[in-house]
C-alpha cells in the first residue's frame, strides 16, 4: 500500500517538475522580450521583477528536485528495490518539491491574472530599441584606443613636459576632475609615453581606488618595480607590515629618477600612508595623482600642483563622437541633426561620448530619433554623475539578454579588479550565460560576447598579445558603480564584506578578506555563485568556505584563500560547473572528485597537487582542466619552469576537454598516456612536461588526432634530453602558439607549415642549424623567442623574412657572435631583447637596429660593457667612428626606449 502510494506520488511530483520546467522556458522567453522595454514603464519593471523572482524560484526548484530524484532510475529487481527504498527515505523531501511546486503554479497564475486586470503588455519585443542584433555588429571593426581619443593632445603634452623638466627633487602633479572626463585615459597617455618612459630609471603605475590597503598599495609598487628589472621580490613581503613594506620601497628608490603614478586616490589618508616610502632626493623624481577632489594630493603634499581638467569643448566633442559612431567618417547629413541632439546632453564627457557613440553605431535615423527622445529626460539633469549614468542604462538597455547578464556580472569583481579574459569567460559558461552557436564552441562564443562588451566602450582592455589577442580586462569604476545599482535592485549578487546580513535570496555572492566564519553560518539555499578574493585567513578550518545549505552552487571560485584540504563538502554540490582551488594549500584530490558530474572547468593551478584519482575519469563533461605549478627559481633562465600533473589511466575518456595544463607522462605507464592524449580530439590547449625521448613518437601520433589544436608546449625531462617531434606527418593546422623546451637535432619540418602560427617559443634546443630559415616566412608570427635555442656563431634575418613579427628575444646562446639582416627583414618589429649573448658583436647588431624602421623598444640584459659604451644614451662615442657614429645618432633619434641591466 505504501509502495502503491509512494509512486503515485512519484508520478504526480514528475508530471509537476514537467509543468513548471515548461513554464520556466516560457518565463525566460517573456524575460527577454521585456527586458529591453521596461526601464520606461514602471508598472511593467514591477511585473518583469514578480516574473523574474518566481523564475528564480522556479529554477531552484528544478535543482533541489534533481538532487533528491537522482537516485529513482535503474533496471533490473535490486535496482528497483533500492529505488523503492531510497522514495522512502526521500518522501518527506518529494512531499516539500510538491508543495513547492503547487505553491510555484499558485504565483504563477496570479501574475498571469494581475497582466490582465492592469492590462500590462510587452507590445512588440521585435520592434525594441534594439535594433541590429548583437552579432550582426562589426564587432572588431570599431574599438576605440586611447590614441582615438581627441582633445587630450594638449594636457598630454603640458604633463609630460612638467614631468620632464629639470627642476630638482620629488614633485607632486594631481590630475582632477568629475568621473568621465578621462582623468586616467590622460594620466595612462602621460605614463606611456616614449619620452616619460626613457627619462625615468623606476616606474610604476598604483591602482588606489575606494578599497585600498596601504600595504596591498606597497606590495603592488614593490611587485612592479622588481618586475621592470626582471628582479624577485624581496622574501617575506605578503607578512611584512606597512613600516618594513615603506622601507623597501624607499630604499629601491633612494638613488633613482622615478615616476610613480597613484590613479583614482578618494582620500589623503591613502597618500599619507605610502608617501614616505617615495623619498624626496635630488633626481627629479615625480609623482602624477588622479582624483576626483582637486585638494586631496595637496593634503599630503605640500608642493603638489592640480591640473584641473575640463569638459570637451563642442568642436571636439563632435570629433570624438564621429570616431565612435561613424568609424572616423563625416557624420551623415539626414543623422547630424539628431547626432547633435544626443551630444549636447553628453555634456563634454568623454567617456560618455564614446559610450553613446557606440550605442548609435550603425543605427538607422529612426533609431536614432527613438534614442534621442528616450535621452532627453535624464540627460538635462545638472547631476553630470547621474547623467552618465543614464547613458550607461541605455546602452545596457541596448544589449542582448545574455550580454547583460555578461555585463552585470562585472558587478562581482572588487573595484578596479583585472580580470583574466579566459576566467571571465569560464565563469560566464558555467552561470548559464552563453548560449550555443552552430560551428561555435561556446568559449569562442563568448569571446564574442567579451569584445561586443569591449566595442561599446562598456568594457575596457587591459592586456593583450602581440597579435592582439584579449588576456586581461576591467570595467571603469564609474560603470561598476551603475552596474551594482541593477545588481541591488536584481538580487543578482551581495558582497559579504560590504553587508552584516544577506538576503536569503542572494544567487551570487562575492567575499572580499573578510568574515569566511561568518559566511559557514550564513543560510543562503538560493546561492548559485561563491567568489573568494583577497582572502588570507589564518584560520585552519577548511569548512568556514562554505555557507551552510548551498547546495545549488555552480560556481565556487576560493582562489588564494588558506584552504589546505580539499573541501569535504564537495561532494554534494552536484550542480558545481567552474571549481577554482588556485592559490591554495590543496595537496590533495580525493576519489570524490568523481561526484561532481556537472563539473566544466577544474582549476588547480599553483595548488601542490601533484596527481589526478582515477575518478577524474568519471566527469565527462569536464572542458577545462588546469593543474601545473612554477618551480622555485634558481637560475634567472630556468630550464623546467613548470610542473604538472600525473594523469590517471583512463584519462583519454574526456573526450570533452578542451585545455589541458599540463601532463606530466613520467612513470611507467607515460606510452599509455601520450596514446590516450590521441582520444582528446576536441582540444585546444595541451600542455606537456618531462617528456621523455622514448614518448616523443607516441606524443606525434596523438597530436595528429587534434585537428582543433590551438597552442601546444611541450617541455623536456631534463635539459640534454633529446627529443624527436618529426614524427609528426600532420600537424594540427590552426595551431597558433608552439613552445618546445628541450633539445633538438633539428626543428621539426612541419613547423615551416603552420601558417596560423603567432608565437613561437623554443628553448633549450641547442640547434647546430640557424632556426631562422624555417620559421621566416610564416605570414602572422608575431613573436619569437629563442632561448638557448642555437649553438652557431650567425643568425641571418632573410629579406621580407618575418613580415609580421612585433617581439623577438635573443637569450642565452653564448656562440652567438653575428646578427645579420638581408633587405626588408623584420619591417613590423617593434621590440627587440637581448640577454645573456656575451659573445655578440655590437657593431653588426648596431646595423641591424638601424635598419629596424619600427622599433621602439630595445632591452639589453646581462651584457658586456662594451654594449652600454656603445649603445647607451649617456655613454661616451669613444668606440664610435666614421658610419657607425651616423648610424648611432639616428638609433638614437629614433628609438625612445633603450634599456640596460
Amino acid at each position: 500500500m505504501f509502495v502503491e502510494k509512494e509512486a503515485k506520488l512519484l508520478k504526480g511530483v514528475r508530471e509537476k517538475i514537467e509543468f513548471i520546467r515548461d513554464e520556466l522556458e516560457s518565463m525566460k522567453a517573456f524575460l527577454k522580450s521585456a527586458e529591453s522595454l521596461q526601464e520606461d514603464d514602471p508598472a511593467l519593471k514591477a511585473w518583469v521583477k514578480q516574473v523574474r523572482e518566481v523564475a528564480h524560484d522556479t529554477e531552484d526548484i528544478l535543482d533541489e528536485s534533481m538532487l533528491n530524484l537522482a537516485r529513482d532510475h535503474g533496471h533490473g529487481f535490486m535496482r528497483y528495490f533500492h529505488k523503492i527504498k531510497s522514495s522512502m527515505q526521500n518522501l518527506k523531501a518529494r512531499h516539500h518539491i510538491s508543495s513547492r511546486i503547487d505553491e510555484i503554479k499558485s504565483r504563477v497564475e496570479s501574475i498571469a491574472e494581475r497582466r490582465q486586470r492592469y492590462n500590462f503588455t510587452e507590445q512588440s519585443a521585435s520592434a525594441s530599441t534594439r535594433g541590429t542584433s548583437w552579432y550582426d555588429l562589426r564587432v572588431d571593426a570599431f574599438l576605440v584606443e586611447e590614441g582615438e581619443l581627441v582633445g587630450i593632445d594638449e594636457p598630454r603634452e603640458e604633463t609630460i613636459k612638467w614631468l620632464v623638466d629639470k627642476e630638482p627633487g620629488r614633485q607632486v602633479l594631481s590630475i582632477s576632475g568629475m568621473g568621465g572626463l578621462g582623468k586616467t585615459t590622460l594620466a595612462k597617455r602621460v605614463y606611456d609615453n616614449q619620452q616619460v618612459k626613457a627619462h625615468f630609471q623606476s616606474h610604476a603605475w598604483i591602482n588606489v581606488s575606494q578599497s585600498y590597503k596601504i600595504e596591498d598599495i606597497l606590495r603592488d609598487m614593490i611587485a612592479q618595480l622588481h618586475e621592470e628589472i626582471k628582479q624577485p621580490v624581496p622574501q617575506g613581503i605578503e607578512s611584512a607590515d606597512g613600516i618594513k613594506l615603506n622601507q623597501i620601497v624607499q630604499g629601491f628608490l633612494q638613488q633613482k629618477r622615478y615616476v610613480i603614478v597613484l590613479d583614482d586616490v578618494w582620500d589623503s589618508n591613502a597618500l599619507d600612508g605610502i608617501k614616505y616610502a617615495m623619498p624626496n632626493s635630488s633626481f627629479c623624481s615625480r609623482i602624477l595623482i588622479t582624483t576626483r577632489t582637486a585638494d586631496v594630493a595637496i593634503a599630503s603634499f605640500n608642493e603638489s600642483k592640480v591640473y584641473e581638467l575640463k569638459p570637451l569643448p563642442p568642436e571636439e566633442s563632435w570629433s570624438l563622437f564621429c570616431k565612435k559612431a561613424f568609424c572616423g567618417k563625416p557624420c551623415p547629413p539626414h543623422l547630424e541633426h539628431v547626432s547633435r541632439q544626443i551630444l549636447k546632453r553628453c555634456e563634454g564627457l568623454p567617456l560618455a561620448i564614446v559610450t553613446i557613440g557606440g550605442l548609435l553605431f550603425a543605427k538607422d535615423f529612426q533609431e536614432c530619433e527613438m534614442i534621442s527622445r528616450s535621452l532627453a529626460a535624464e540627460l538635462e539633469n545638472n547631476d553630470k554623475m547621474q547623467n552618465f549614468r543614464k547613458i550607461l542604462s541605455l546602452s545596457y538597455n541596448d544589449l542582448h539578454f545574455n550580454l547583460k547578464s555578461c555585463f552585470l556580472y562585472f558587478g562581482v569583481f572588487p573595484e578596479d579588479h583585472v580580470i583574466q579574459c579566459m576566467r571571465l569567460i569560464r565563469l560566464w559558461i558555467a552561470e548559464g550565460f552563453v548560449e550555443e552557436r552552430e560551428g561555435m564552441t561556446r568559449e569562442e562564443v563568448a569571446e564574442r560576447y567579451l569584445k561586443e562588451l569591449i566595442n561599446r566602450s562598456l568594457v575596457q582592455i587591459a592586456k593583450t598579445t602581440s597579435d592582439g589577442r584579449l588576456i586581461s580586462c576591467r570595467v571603469h569604476d564609474l560603470m561598476r558603480e551603475s552596474i551594482l545599482s541593477r545588481l541591488r535592485d536584481e538580487n543578482f549578487v551581495s558582497f559579504a564584506s560590504e553587508q552584516k546580513e544577506l538576503h536569503e535570496r542572494v544567487r551570487r555572492l562575492s567575499v572580499q578578506s573578510t568574515c569566511n566564519k561568518a559566511l559557514h553560518q550564513l543560510n543562503l539555499p538560493s546561492l548559485r555563485s561563491l567568489l573568494i578574493f583577497e582572502s588570507r585567513t589564518s584560520s585552519s578550518s577548511d569548512k568556514q568556505f562554505f555557507p551552510s545549505r548551498s547546495k545549488l552552487l555552480r560556481v565556487l571560485d576560493l582562489r588564494g584563500s588558506s584552504l589546505h584540504k580539499f573541501p569535504q563538502q564537495m561532494p554534494v554540490l552536484s550542480h558545481v560547473k567552474y571549481l577554482s582551488l588556485r592559490a591554495t594549500n590543496v595537496r590533495i584530490i580525493p576519489p570524490s572528485i568523481g561526484k561532481l558530474q556537472n563539473l566544466e572547468t577544474l582549476d588547480l593551478k599553483h595548488t601542490l597537487v601533484s596527481e589526478l584519482p582515477v575518478e577524474i575519469t568519471k566527469l565527462k563533461k569536464l572542458r577545462h582542466l588546469l593543474v601545473y605549478s612554477f618551480a622555485k627559481i634558481k637560475s634567472p633562465l630556468p630550464f623546467g619552469f613548470y610542473k604538472g600533473f600525473s594523469a590517471p589511466q583512463g584519462f583519454g575518456a574526456l573526450a570533452s576537454l578542451q585545455k589541458v595544463s599540463c601532463v606530466n607522462p613520467g612513470g611507467c605507464r607515460s606510452k599509455n598516456t601520450m596514446q590516450e592524449l590521441g582520444e582528446l580530439k576536441q582540444l585546444r590547449r595541451l600542455g606537456i612536461t618531462d617528456l621523455k625521448k622514448d614518448d616523443a613518437e607516441e606524443l606525434c601520433h596523438s597530436l595528429k588526432e587534434m585537428s582543433h589544436l590551438r597552442s601546444l608546449c611541450v617541455t623536456a625531462e631534463s635539459e640534454s634530453e633529446i627529443i624527436n617531434l618529426d614524427f609528426l606527418s600532420s600537424p594540427p593546422p590552426l595551431l597558433w602558439t608552439l613552445g618546445i623546451e628541450g633539445c633538438l637535432t633539428k626543428l621539426p619540418d612541419w613547423v615551416s607549415l603552420l601558417n596560423n602560427l603567432t608565437r613561437v617559443t623554443l628553448g633549450w634546443s641547442r640547434l647546430k642549424s640557424s632556426p631562422l630559415t624555417a620559421l621566416q616566412n610564416l605570414p602572422i608570427l608575431a613573436q619569437l623567442d629563442l632561448s638557448n635555442a642555437f649553438d652557431g656563431e650567425t643568425l641571418v634575418f632573410g629579406d621580407r623574412g618575418f613580415p609580421k613579427l612585433k617581439k623577438l628575444y635573443l637569450a642565452k646562446m653564448e656562440n652567438l657572435k653575428f646578427v645579420l639582416m638581408e633587405g626588408k627583414a623584420m619591417p613590423c618589429l617593434q621590440r627587440l631583447v637581448i640577454r645573456g649573448c656575451r659573445q655578440l658583436d655590437w657593431q653588426s647588431l648596431l646595423v641591424v637596429v638601424h635598419d629596424l624602421a619600427n622599433l621602439k623598444n630595445l632591452r639589453f640584459v646581462e651584457m658586456p660593457k662594451e654594449f652600454a659604451l656603445a649603445f647607451y644614451p649617456y655613454g661616451g662615442n669613444r668606440m664610435r667612428e666614421g658610419i657607425l657614429q651616423e648610424y648611432y645618432d639616428e638609433v638614437m633619434e629614433r628609438i625612445p626606449e633603450i634599456y640596460f641591466r
